[in-house]
């Protein structure tokens, strides 16, 4: 395809990167190619190469709170935004039926509590359930006495979990007059909506779409590099530099180059999911809901127009009738057409980025949607090839730290997915069992062991779960330290009583002055449509810790 003048009579010493090729749009490829473009729109042209007839791949409708710094960076009006993808607002996920059946627990966002000193809250809390250590125990480790009398769930001492079991929102970064952090939120939305929206957004000029089927991949014969794409209709798209979001299939990152794939089933056995939207109704909640199933697990997110479930199943234990069965009979209301099915394996590319080509999106790995990271790792990836961009040479050296930092990351989020099904008391099925005895990554039984032992979490880098990610799901899969930590032992037992007795009243008045969740996203960016469908009085929730 003829250029548009970019990089033409350049010196020929100048080697910066002056035509981007992005393959596959979807929510990976707009992305990825609005943040370029606000980044660099002024020092390069975009090409976005996608084909109407290749349909695109969303793996979930829930995210975490970093979306929004998206966001802010891309200048989005947060209800416009909303109100275009039929969106809601999450304050984490309802974790049900994992550890144990008719158990639940909350993965919640922001802060447990509040810090004093240099102990983490929750030590505190631990104390309080714990009592002070009276004896030696077995092997001369310190046996806890009988913990405090009417000690509180840890839920009760966060903001958005409280606001959750309630379902109650608003934006909040701060609570008046407490020194309470405030809400911390994401949102559930049509992911396949989001990525036109951000299609829209971009300023004119700067990214051009190309409709067309990629036929054919050139290389160049020195040094191996992308040179050329041909598509269906005999046209030619040239670049410096290549993006890979052509989904599962890797066109250029495995179909040209040949970059390997890391197959991760054996911890993370689900290979398979369904998904089916249902009809609106009952409350609009503020959190994703996941439920552990007989070899899977499902879930519910509710969008202004509708309620988005799924089912991600392992095939070996449950035939895809009898998973689609079990996914139609937990739905609160009439689903709105059959389910459409979905085949993965879990797991990441060898090599994210190879000579002039880096993957993205499902190109680059799959993650099932568990704790809504694949838009996150999207946006990671981008925030780190910017970080280290390149100029057309593509020094291997640059090549090489971005694949390690994406290792790194992608090895974090599988291990906190691991810890979901490997800390379980379930053994009423047979996949529930597999998983409860498997053998697990090195660097995630030293984190469960140093818990379990010292109840002490260390975040590591920028890995993306934060200490209090990891406690609550710890705690909530059974997990239970064998001490908290020796200052905690400084407040006396009255102090500690009237400490978290006072965190819970903080976080009671604050949830108090908080609208219902139906009712803020009616106010703020509610579609006319779904305002009626949704505007269903709701009460606290039976099923939120």
């Amino acid at each position: 395809m003829d250029g548009d003048g970019i990089g033409q009579g350049d010196d020929m010493n100048d080697a910066r990167i002056r035509r981007l090729v992005i393959v596959g749009g979807g929510t990976a490829g707009w992305l990825t190619a609005a943040l370029l473009a606000r980044a660099l729109g002024s020092q390069l042209k975009i090409l976005l190469v996608e084909s109407a007839e290749i349909g695109t791949v969303g793996v979930g409708e829930a995210t975490i709170p970093q979306i929004l710094h998206v966001n802010r960076f891309l200048g989005l009006d947060e209800d416009d935004m909303l109100r275009a993808v039929h969106g809601t607002f999450k304050l984490g996920v309802q974790l049900n039926d994992f550890t144990r059946v008719g158990e639940s627990y909350l993965h919640a966002f922001g802060d447990l509590g509040l810090p004093l000193g240099l102990t983490p809250f929750h030590h505190y809390w631990l104390r309080a359930v714990q009592g002070r250590p009276s004896a030696a125990g077995a092997g001369g480790a310190e046996a806890p006495s009988r913990g405090r009398p009417g000690a509180q769930s840890l839920w009760a001492h966060s903001l958005n979990a409280a606001a959750a079991a309630q379902n109650r929102f608003a934006r909040m970064d701060k609570v008046p007059n407490s020194p309470l952090g405030g809400i911390r939120y994401a949102y559930h939305f049509d992911a396949s909506l989001y990525g036109q929206y951000l299609r829209q957004h971009i300023a004119p000029g700067i990214v051009e779409r190309i409709e067309g089927k990629i036929v054919d991949v050139r290389l160049h014969a020195e040094d191996g590099h992308i040179e050329s794409l041909l598509l269906d209709n005999g046209s030619t798209v040239e670049g410096d530099f290549f993006i890979d979001c052509s989904g599962f299939r890797g066109l250029l990152i495995e179909g040209t180059l040949k970059t390997g794939y890391e197959n991760w089933q054996h911890w993370l056995p689900c290979d398979r999911a369904l998904a089916v939207g249902s009809a609106p109704g009952g409350p609009m909640r503020p959190y994703t809901q996941a439920s552990a199933r007989t070899a899977g697990w499902q879930w519910r997110i509710p969008l202004q127009t509708r309620t988005g479930n799924g089912h991600v199943y392992c095939s070996r234990f449950i035939s895809d009738d009898e998973a689609a069965a079990q996914l139609l009979a937990n739905l609160e209301t009439e689903a709105l057409g059959d389910p459409r099915p979905l085949r993965f394996v879990t797991g990441m590319r060898k090599l994210a980025w190879s000579r002039n080509c880096l993957a993205l999106g499902l190109a680059a790995g799959f993650m099932e949607p568990l704790e809504s990271t694949s838009i996150h790792l999207v946006q990671s990836g981008v925030n780190r090839l910017l970080a280290m961009f390149p100029d057309r040479h593509c020094d291997p050296k640059l090549i090489d730290e971005y694949n390690r930092q994406t290792r790194f990351e992608y090895e974090r989020v599988r291990d906190f997915l691991i810890l979901h099904y490997k800390a379980t008391e379930r053994s009423d099925t047979p996949f529930w069992r597999q998983c409860g005895a498997m053998d697990i990554p090195p660097e995630l039984a030293r984190r469960i062991e140093l818990f379990r032992r010292s109840g002490m979490i260390f975040r590591e880098g920028e890995e993306l779960f934060t200490e209090t990610g990891w406690l609550q799901v710890l705690l909530g899969q059974g997990i239970a330290p064998a001490r908290h930590h020796p200052l905690a032992d400084e407040l006396s037992d009255q102090q500690l009583d009237h400490f978290l007795a006072d965190v819970r009243t903080l976080v009671g008045r604050a949830v108090a002055t908080l609208p219902p969740h139906h009712e803020f996203v009616a106010r703020h960016c509610g579609m006319p449509a779904a305002a009626a469908a949704r505007a269903t009085p709701t009460t606290a929730s039976t099923e939120t810790p």
